[in-house]
């Protein structure tokens, strides 16, 4: 059985469960893209190849293998696109929420059933249809889960609207001793600079006090404000409109003081090491040009 528990992002990571690049399937068409830079690239013909996303994931996976995690990985469905674990389901303290994705990727969940039932089936659900919440959205930090929304009323026309405001009312009734903080995310359909698809896109605590944060991802200054109050802005790396991008916040915390990040994030690397961090630098510009990196690809299940 597992005993899941996950209480923040940095705390340090005894299990998880990675993403997978193989047998990912052809270049989308346009048509098919979920998101703008996605879209971008597939437009451009600079989409990214099956072997180099399949070097940049084992890459991550040796890393996670080297600090002595266990590492879960997704059954094999052919031609299918297993990257981005976070999006199906997250845990918060000993309790696995089953995302309400996109409808064509729901065998993403068949493929880590056998994960799921290593769980106490008591800790395991499923909200209902109308409630939409995904992985990327969710932060826990202790005694707050931040959830990243969009408030528009044109929610339904935005694919990339991925968490509504149902999804915040499921988590606060799911967890009512926790302080549930939402935030309302800027959205584009079509330039990926100016799409915070996730909250995880535009904000990430680091250590036991820091952060990686884009003011402009959010719709509300004062949403912004907030973090910057309870972090302090002394303690908040500001990311510029390029950097978000990238990807820069998409970062991941094996512990307080180790993170993996892409090797190509030059300034905000300088910034850990500064600030008392081993970073682990590895390739993933590949993966980041569907608008997710590290912590989208996974999906944590244990840390201490």
């Amino acid at each position: 059985m597992l005993e899941l528990n996950i209480k923040n992002e940095t705390s340090r990571l005894r299990a998880v469960v990675l993403g997978s690049a193989t047998h990912n399937g052809p270049t989308p068409k346009a048509d098919e893209a979920y998101d703008p830079k996605s879209l971008e690239h597939v437009l451009a013909g600079t989409y990214p190849v099956e072997e180099d996303m399949v070097n940049e994931i084992e890459a991550f996976s040796t890393v996670l293998k080297k600090y002595n995690v266990t590492v879960f990985r997704p059954e094999m469905i052919e031609n299918y696109n297993q990257i981005f674990t976070r999006d199906i389901g997250f845990v918060i303290d000993d309790v696995f929420i089953k995302s309400n994705i996109l409808p064509e990727r729901e065998r993403e969940l068949d493929a880590i059933q056998y994960v799921i039932d290593q769980m106490d089936p008591k800790k395991v659900v499923r909200p209902p249809e109308e409630v939409h919440i995904e992985g990327g959205d969710v932060i826990l930090w202790n005694d707050y889960i931040f959830i990243g929304t969009y408030k528009g009323s044109d929610y339904k026309d935005y694919i990339t609207a991925r968490t509504n405001v149902q999804g915040v009312q499921y988590i606060k009734d799911l967890f009512p001793n926790k302080i549930v903080k939402e935030f309302d995310l800027v959205k584009s359909k079509i330039e990926a600079r100016d799409n915070a698809l996730h909250l995880d896109c535009c904000f990430q605590p680091v250590g036991k006090a820091k952060g990686i944060i884009y003011k402009s991802g959010f719709r509300e200054e004062a949403d912004y404000l907030f973090l910057v109050n309870l972090f302090g802005k002394e303690n908040l790396f500001h990311i510029t409109r390029e950097e978000m991008y990238d990807m820069n916040s998409n970062v991941f915390s094996i512990d307080t003081d180790v993170v993996v990040s892409e090797k190509n994030f030059t300034r905000l690397n300088n910034w850990f090491r500064t600030n008392g961090f081993t970073v682990e630098e590895i390739p993933y510009a590949e993966i980041a040009k569907q608008e997710g990196l590290l912590r989208c690809s996974t999906l944590p299940l244990i840390r201490d």
